[in-house]
This record gives C-alpha cells, sequence and structure tokens, in this order.
C-alpha cells in the first residue's frame, strides 16, 4: 500500500506456541488472519467516529476558522475517501491494515508543509487570504492496535486452535 499501513506482529508467548502449533498443523492460517484483518479494519473504521486515536486519545481539532469552510464538522471525514479505503491484506503469518490513499501519512504521523515553489504558501481560510511560511498537520493516528484490539486478536487465535483441535 502507498499510504500508510500497519503489520500485526503476535507478541504473546502462549499465543505464540499455540499459533507456531496451528501452522505446523493446518499448513494455512490466511483464514484466522483474515479475520484478525477484518477486525482491525472495523476497529480503524470505528475511529474515525470517535475522532480518537488507537489508545482512545482525541485527535486535535481543527483550526475552527478552517473547519467553518467545511461540509461537516467531523476530523478526516470531509469527502469519507480516507475512512472507506481502509483494507487488509491477510497472508499465512500476517494481518496487514492500511489505504493507499497518498495523503493518510501525514494525517496518520503528523507533517510539516513548506512552500516548494515558493517563498510562502498562500491558502483561503474563513475567506481570508493566509500567507505562511509553513503549517504544521498535527499527527491524528487511526491505524494502530488497541487494547480491544489486542483481545480480539487473542479471541480469534485462541478459537481457531480450539476449533481446530476439536476436528482432529
Amino acid at each position: 500500500m502507498a499510504g500508510v499501513s500497519i503489520v500485526t506482529e503476535i507478541r504473546d508467548k502462549a499465543l505464540m506456541k499455540g499459533l507456531g502449533g496451528l501452522m505446523l498443523m493446518t499448513r494455512n492460517t490466511q483464514p484466522m488472519m483474515n479475520v484478525i484483518g477484518v477486525g482491525l479494519v472495523a476497529s480503524t473504521v470505528q475511529r474515525f467516529i470517535t475522532q480518537t486515536d488507537p489508545e482512545g486519545q482525541a485527535w486535535t481539532p481543527v483550526n475552527k476558522d478552517y473547519g467553518a469552510d467545511k461540509r461537516n464538522t467531523r476530523i478526516l471525514t470531509e469527502s469519507g475517501r480516507l475512512r472507506d479505503s481502509i483494507t487488509h491484506f491477510a497472508g499465512n503469518d500476517y494481518a496487514q491494515v492500511g489505504t493507499n490513499v497518498i495523503y493518510a501519512r501525514p494525517h496518520q504521523e503528523g507533517a510539516e508543509i513548506v512552500p516548494v515553489h515558493a517563498d510562502h504558501l498562500y491558502f483561503r481560510i474563513g475567506g481570508r487570504l493566509i500567507v505562511a511560511d509553513r503549517v504544521i498537520l498535527p499527527a491524528r493516528p487511526f491505524l494502530g492496535i488497541s487494547e480491544d484490539d489486542e483481545t480480539m486478536i487473542r479471541h480469534t487465535i485462541e478459537g481457531f486452535i480450539l476449533r481446530f483441535s476439536r476436528s482432529r
């Protein structure tokens, strides 16, 4: 994904042992990783509703004058394109969640916008012309693993291990 993504890495030793056993038994854990990916997409999309990062912290509010020009008051949802682009890929040993939207990374990590072909940046906010040397875009993380995500991942792996062990 060209935009920004996260890859789930399991560090819980008991889960890793169980997952290793499951991989030895089934040779195919992609369905389980797919379920984890779907769950992570759902929690990521939920963050656009709650306007919070994976740790539950509220995103930095938008500038009031800038927000007045927007179609809605929701942060990072002017068109819904970023939220709607969140997707996942799953393999035998990974679940990757992210987006290919080019402006995702600056919103996820924050950025400093500086003029490239001029001495200043020029833009309008609230009908006023703004001239600036730089603009700081605050980080508003939407990708990441929350405590609830960790619980979902653990339960998903445990459920697959239990179902597989019962079917043998």
